[in-house]
């Protein structure tokens, strides 16, 4: 028995890969043969778990690591709707420092909210990346974004924000189109809040790249960034031509493509 890498097998003694997959499943808990059958059955999840591990191999706190229960369970919940810490490395090439890893260790949702919200939102490692370095860093190849160059000079589109985990809702939120700013903020639950512009953005395009699936294709979304003529920010309408990035020209009025956008807060 060995493990392979690039088509080179590594031969490990049996006992070895006994006492190991024992440890592990130690460290696991109640939950180890459950991670275990699924790491079996789901081929994706295994090579997203094998490349992270690999970069992982100075680290002993496995807490810190792909094998951080908190993210195996999150990602068994949320299936293809997780934008983890291995997809911001191998999409967005963030080099996370183990500060940063470290503030991920713990999911900031109970399995609860992630299984009611596993079809409907997308749960997120956002690293501090501003709008301006997320499109330059998905430049070349694919069409990502709408050719625009207003925001360049824009604040909201410069700031980076935190590392930190976010669960953003996969579409508008309901009868949000047609209303107010104010209106629309009325229709948040008291767990609910208007993410930031660069959170919009990092999802959207993360979950594009991650899965193929395209968020807010046909519709705008309002975020709580304010633009330097005093008009609020939405995105969408992330077609072929790439997403779109807007600010001030409608202000906070009442425009039948533009709904408002919303994630869950922290528990």
């Amino acid at each position: 028995m060995g493990n392979s890498k690039e088509g080179t097998v590594w031969q490990v003694p049996l006992g070895k890969l006994v006492a190991a997959a024992t440890k592990l499943n130690q460290r696991l808990g109640s939950r180890g043969k459950e991670i275990f059958e699924f790491l079996d059955e789901n081929e994706s999840f295994c090579n997203h778990t094998a490349d992270f591990l690999l970069s992982d191999m100075a680290i002993t706190d496995k807490s810190l690591t792909s094998l951080n229960p908190s993210w195996v369970r999150a990602r068994e919940i949320m299936g293809r709707n997780m934008f983890g810490v291995e997809e911001a490395i191998r999409h967005f090439g963030v080099n996370p420092s183990r500060q940063q890893i470290a503030g991920l260790s713990e999911i900031p949702f109970s399995e609860a909210t992630l299984e009611q919200c596993k079809e409907t939102h997308v749960l997120v490692a956002v690293f501090p990346l501003s709008i301006l370095e997320i499109r330059g860093k998905v430049a070349q190849g694919q069409r990502l974004f709408y050719d625009q160059d207003w925001y360049n000079k824009q604040a909201f589109a410069k700031e980076k924000g935190e590392t930190e985990w976010k669960l953003v809702r996969k579409t508008p939120v309901d009868s949000s189109t047609s209303k107010t700013w104010p209106e629309q903020q009325a229709l948040l639950a008291t767990n609910e809040e208007t993410p930031t512009a660069r959170t919009m953005v990092y999802t959207i395009i993360g979950h594009f790249l991650a899965t193929g699936e395209r968020l807010f294709e046909k519709i705008y979304v309002r975020c709580s960034d304010v633009g330097s003529g005093g008009g609020r920010v939405y995105v969408g309408y992330f077609d072929s031509g790439g997403l779109s990035v807007y600010g001030d020209g409608w202000g906070d009025s009442r425009v039948g493509s533009v709904g408002l956008s919303s994630a869950r807060k922290s528990e």
